[in-house]
């Protein structure tokens, strides 16, 4: 089993940064793929970021050139830094890991107007 524990999440205005962590722990099989999805409130939840093991990455239109997604193969995390944050950001954003399609329980991000 795999366990991922998101950090990092809060309130913070519109322009501002901030930067998600997310932990893996338990069987993790190499030549994986690490995502940032995120769910606002009344919407499906959607990709927003994917690293592969080698350092790939990937972006959903409306971030790119605002978010940066890293990983840390040593301590099996993933980070999600996030700058000019913009209200329509505001979301629940989860981790995900695949293989085994893992989830961690999320972290809610707010950005004010």
């Amino acid at each position: 089993q795999v366990q991922l524990v998101e950090s990092g999440g809060g309130l913070v205005q519109a322009g501002g940064s901030l930067r998600l962590s997310c932990a893996a722990s338990g069987s993790i099989f190499s030549g994986n793929f690490m995502r940032w999805y995120r769910q606002a409130p009344g919407k499906q939840r959607e990709l927003v970021a994917t690293i592969t093991s080698g350092g790939s990455t990937n972006y959903a239109d409306s971030v790119k050139g605002r978010f940066t997604i890293s990983r840390d193969n040593d301590k099996n995390t993933v980070y999600l830094q996030m700058n000019s944050l913009k209200p329509e950001d505001t979301a629940v954003y989860y981790c995900n890991l695949f293989p085994p399609n893992s989830w961690g329980q999320g972290t809610q991000v707010t950005v004010s107007s």
